[in-house]
C-alpha cells in the first residue's frame, strides 16, 4: 500500500543489534520445530513397540520366551525394564545355585521379598524415560526464553528511534519505521515461543501417560515373576 510501511525493507535496514536479535530467534524456531518432529516420531516409535510387546507379554507365562524375544521389541521402553528386571532374576538364581541353595529361591523371595528386582525395574524405566526426555528441557528453554528476547529487541529498537526523536529528528514518519522494526521482533519471539510451548505440553502429557503405564506393566511383571517361582516349587 502506498504510504505504508514495508516490514522487510524495514528489517532490512534495522541495527545489528535487532537483526542479530530476529537471527537467533529464526534459529530458535528452527530448532523447536526440528525437536517438535524428532520428538514425535521417536514417541510414537516407542508407543508402537511398547504395544507389541504388551502382546507378547499377554500371551505368553514363560519368562525366558519373553525374554528370547524383546530383541524384536528392542527400543520399546516395557521391554528394557523387562530386561532389566529378569537379569537380577537371573542374578538371584545363579547366586542361589553357587550356594546350593538353588530349591531356595521361593525361601529367598519370602524372606527378602523382591526389593532387587524392583529396583532393576526402576532402574530400566530411567533409563528409558531419560531418551524420552531427550531435549525436551531445550524446547522448554525456547518456549521460555524466546519472548524476553524479542521484547528485548523490541525495547532495543524503541530505544534506538526515540534517540533519533531526540535528537531532532522531528516527525512520527521518521520514528514509525524504528518502532515497526522493534515490534516485529517481539512478534517473531511470540512465533518461536508458542509452538514450542505447544509442543512440550503435548509431549509432557504423553510421557506422563507413558510413565503410569510403565508403571503398571513393572507390577504386571512382579505378579507374572512370582507366579513363576510358585510354580518352580510345585
Amino acid at each position: 500500500m502506498e504510504g505504508g510501511l514495508d516490514i522487510f525493507q524495514i528489517l532490512l535496514e534495522s541495527g545489528l543489534v535487532v537483526k542479530f536479535v530476529l537471527l537467533v530467534l529464526i534459529a530458535c524456531s528452527v530448532l523447536s520445530w526440528a525437536i517438535i518432529f524428532q520428538k514425535r516420531k521417536f514417541l510414537n516409535f516407542v508407543q508402537e513397540n511398547n504395544q507389541k510387546f504388551l502382546d507378547l507379554f499377554s500371551t505368553s507365562t514363560n519368562l525366558e520366551s519373553i525374554h528370547e524375544q524383546t530383541s524384536e521389541v528392542k527400543d520399546s521402553s516395557m521391554a528394557l525394564m523387562f530386561k532389566c528386571g529378569f537379569n537380577e532374576y537371573i542374578k538371584i538364581k545363579e547366586k542361589l545355585s553357587e550356594a546350593g541353595k538353588a530349591e531356595e529361591l521361593s525361601h529367598y523371595i519370602s524372606e527378602h521379598g523382591m526389593s532387587a528386582i524392583e529396583r532393576s525395574l526402576k532402574k530400566g524405566a530411567g533409563h528409558a524415560q531419560g531418551h524420552m526426555d531427550h531435549r525436551l528441557s531445550t524446547l522448554a528453554s525456547i518456549g521460555s526464553i524466546t519472548p524476553f528476547i524479542g521484547l528485548f529487541g523490541t525495547v532495543w529498537g524503541i530505544i534506538d528511534s526515540f534517540a533519533g526523536l531526540a535528537s531532532g529528528g522531528g516527525s512520527i514518519e521518521a520514528v514509525a519505521p524504528g518502532i515497526a522494526e522493534a515490534l516485529v521482533a517481539t512478534a517473531v519471539g511470540l512465533a518461536a515461543a508458542i509452538p514450542a510451548v505447544w509442543g512440550y505440553n503435548i509431549f509432557n502429557a504423553k510421557l506422563s501417560e507413558m510413565t503410569t503405564q510403565m508403571e503398571s506393566f513393572g507390577q504386571d511383571f512382579l505378579n507374572l515373576l512370582e507366579r513363576s517361582i510358585l510354580i518352580e516349587k510345585d
